[in-house]
């Protein structure tokens, strides 16, 4: 990461700072970023710029999408994605240290839709996870038993919602999304 910083930074006071923050995390190491760190996000997007430039100017992928550590990228054939996915898995892992989820690194057909940021999208519309909903649901469960014991104040609950529901807007789910109304709707 700071190999990659250096070499587009030049003022030394800057570079020792970054330095600092990057060793403030794990010394032992020497790898990671400091996570909730203000600078964590931006670290990340930087650091994975190299990917995206292999994916866009090496592989000449011309459908690719990426939102902080989630990306995509569309292909013809099976075989074309499998191999696309075979050189990133070893860019990955020899220029940048990293691997792919074994799990969530799939290559599959895009009309059983694309799970992408907690949503499941199609070619015309798309849904929340049933996973995002569950998630959802347990943390207003757990929001519900903090506001109970005092450790959460009762304004917070609205407010959480209301936030998920801005989430949910982009997605087909008016009927899930007006459920959680309910749950923080003034008692008559």
């Amino acid at each position: 990461m700071f190999g990659i910083l250096k070499r587009k930074i030049a003022d030394r006071k800057v570079l020792w700072l970054i330095e600092e923050i990057l060793d403030s995390n794990n010394k032992k190491t020497g790898k990671g970023i400091p996570i909730g760190n203000l600078t964590s996000q931006l670290f990340a997007n930087v650091y994975l710029n190299e990917l995206d430039q292999f994916i866009k100017r090496t592989l000449k992928r011309r459908y690719y999408i990426r939102y902080m550590d989630d990306f995509l990228t569309f292909g013809e054939s099976k075989q074309e994605l499998w191999l696309a996915k075979e050189q990133i898995a070893e860019f990955l892992k020899t220029k940048l240290d990293l691997g792919l989820h074994p799990k969530k690194a799939n290559v599959f057909p895009v009309n059983k839709g694309i799970e992408f940021l907690g949503y499941k999208v199609f070619g015309n519309y798309c849904i929340l996870r049933k996973s995002t909903v569950k998630r959802f649901v347990k943390r207003v469960k757990r929001y519900k038993r903090e506001i109970r014991t005092g450790v959460m104040l009762p304004e917070k609950l609205p407010l959480a919602i209301q936030s998920w529901q801005a989430y949910a807007k982009f997605a087909n789910s008016w009927r899930t999304a007006s459920r959680f109304s309910k749950i923080v709707a003034p008692k008559k």
